[in-house]
C-alpha cells in the first residue's frame, strides 16, 4: 500500500514555521487529526474532515485506520518521534505506509536556550506517567529536562526534589517556546511557588544535592537501608553479584520470584530505563514494601503480581531471566520456570537452607550450570573492639537455558 498518513511536527509559531514539504502534505490532506491548539492553527474557512484527540487514545487511532487509504495528516508537538504520537502510530501501522516530518522537539529547544548539550542531558516525560520516575535520574551534577503533564508538574518536581535532598537544585521552567508567549521562570527547589504556569511547558534541573546527601548509585548493590522491609532483603553484597549473574540488557523482562521488598526487580530496572520487571509475591505486607520501593527508587512500572507461585505464574510474558529468591523447595516451581523461560535466558536462585540448598542441587545435575557459595562477613563491634560478623552462606545456582 503505498503512504496514506503524514505525521506533521508542528511548533508554537503554527502553519508559518512549517517546511514546504511538511504543508504540502497539509495541504493535500482529505482529513487532519489534531488536538484543539493544533486544529486551531488551520484557516477558519478549512472545510476538511478534523479528528480531535480523545481519552483514551486508542480510540483516536482506531478512527485513524477506519480512513486507511485516504490521505490523513496528524499534526503533532515537535518531533512526533521523541514521546510523540509517532511512536505510538509506528506500532500499528508500517513505516511503508507513513512520512514523518518532524519540528525541533521541546528538548532541542530547550538546549538551545540553555546552552546545554543535549547528549548530555537526561530527557525524560511526566506526560500521562507517574512522577516517580525522575527517582532514577537524580544525581549531583544531573541536568534533567522534563516534559510536563501540565502547569503543576513543575512543583511535584521541586517537592521531590527536595524531599530526596536536592533542595538548591536549580529549575527553570520553559514556556510555549518558538511562540509569540514564550516566557522562562527560573527557581530553585526549595523556593518554588510559581503556579501561574502555561500547561504546555518543559522543566529543565540542574540537581544540585545537599551536604552531606549520599547519591544512589545506578548500579546493582545499593545500601540496605535504601530499601523499606520486614527482613526479607537480598543483602547488598549478595544483591550485586545475583544482579550481575542476572545480566541486565535493555528491552529484557525479569522474573523476580517470590520478590520480598523487591530489590531484586528494581535495580534490574534501574540499571536501564527500558529494562522490564515482573515481580511476584505473595505476602500482602511484602506487596505494598515493594510498591513504596519502586516509587521510591524511580522504578513505578514494575509489576507486582499478587499470588504464589508457580500458579501466579500463568499468563505472564515470557521471561528473558529468572530470579527465585525464595521458595525453591516449592513443587513444580523450577519446572515451571524452566519451560517459560525465553532460549538463551538466565536463571539464578539463590539458597540459605540446606533443603533449597539440596533443590539446588538436584536442579544443576538436570540441566547444568554453576554452583557458588557466597560468604560475607561484615566487620561489627565486640566489646571495645572490632570483630568480623559473619552474614548467613548464600548458595547460588546460574545457568543458561
Amino acid at each position: 500500500m503505498q503512504k496514506w498518513l503524514s505525521v506533521v511536527g508542528i511548533g508554537e509559531d503554527g502553519l508559518s514555521g512549517l517546511s514546504a514539504i511538511a504543508y504540502s502534505l497539509l495541504e493535500h490532506a482529505q482529513v487532519i487529526v489534531g488536538g484543539k491548539r493544533h486544529l486551531a492553527m488551520l484557516p477558519p474557512d478549512d472545510s476538511r474532515e478534523k479528528l480531535i484527540w480523545t481519552s483514551p487514545i486508542s480510540h483516536s487511532i482506531e478512527e485513524i485506520l477506519r480512513r486507511r487509504g485516504q490521505s490523513v495528516c496528524v499534526l503533532a508537538s515537535g518531533d512526533p518521534m521523541c514521546f510523540g504520537i509517532g511512536v505510538t502510530l509506528s506500532r500499528q501501522i508500517p513505516i511503508s505506509e507513513m512520512t514523518i516530518i518532524p519540528a525541533p522537539s521541546s528538548f532541542s529547544l530547550a538546549c538551545a536556550r540553555l546552552g546545554w548539550s543535549l547528549t548530555e542531558v537526561e530527557t525524560l516525560s511526566l506526560n500521562a506517567r507517574p512522577p516517580a520516575l525522575i527517582q532514577a535520574a537524580i544525581y549531583p551534577g544531573a541536568r534533567l529536562l522534563i516534559l510536563s503533564e501540565g502547569k503543576e508538574t513543575p512543583a511535584i518536581v521541586a517537592e521531590i526534589l527536595t524531599k530526596r535532598g536536592f533542595s538548591d537544585s536549580k529549575i527553570t521552567v520553559l514556556e510555549h517556546m518558538g511562540g509569540s508567549q514564550e516566557r522562562i521562570i527560573a527557581g530553585t527547589a526549595a523556593s518554588w511557588t510559581t503556579t501561574e504556569l502555561a500547561d504546555l511547558n518543559t522543566i529543565a534541573v540542574e540537581c544540585i544535592a545537599d551536604a552531606g546527601v549520599i547519591p544512589l548509585p545506578r548500579l546493582a548493590g545499593l545500601p540496605d537501608d535504601a530499601y523499606h522491609h520486614d527482613g526479607q532483603l537480598t543483602k547488598r553484597e549478595v544483591r550485586a553479584i545475583t544482579l550481575s549473574a542476572l545480566a541486565p540488557t535493555p528491552g529484557q523482562l525479569l522474573w523476580d520470584v517470590g520478590a520480598g521488598c523487591g530489590s531484586i526487580g528494581i535495580e534490574w530496572m534501574r540499571s536501564h530505563s527500558r529494562c522490564r520487571a515482573i515481580a511476584i509475591e505473595q505476602n500482602s505486607t511484602r506487596l505494598q514494601y515493594i510498591a513504596d520501593n519502586a516509587a521510591a527508587l524511580g522504578t513505578p512500572y514494575l509489576q507486582i503480581v499478587a499470588g504464589k507461585a508457580p500458579a501466579a505464574l500463568n499468563d505472564l510474558p515470557q521471561p528473558d531471566a529468572i530470579f527465585i529468591g525464595g521458595g525453591a523447595t516449592t513443587e513444580g516451581l523450577f519446572e515451571v520456570c524452566w519451560e517459560a523461560l525465553r532460549p538463551g535466558g538466565r536463571f539464578v536462585a539463590n539458597a540459605v537452607t540446606i533443603e533449597s540448598e539440596q533443590k539446588l542441587l538436584q536442579w544443576h545435575n538436570q540441566v547444568g550450570g554453576e554452583l557458588i557459595r557466597v560468604a560475607v562477613q561484615r566487620a561489627a563491634p565486640i566489646g571495645g573492639f572490632l570483630g568480623w560478623k559473619p552474614m548467613v552462606p548464600v548458595t547460588q545456582w546460574v545457568v543458561r537455558k
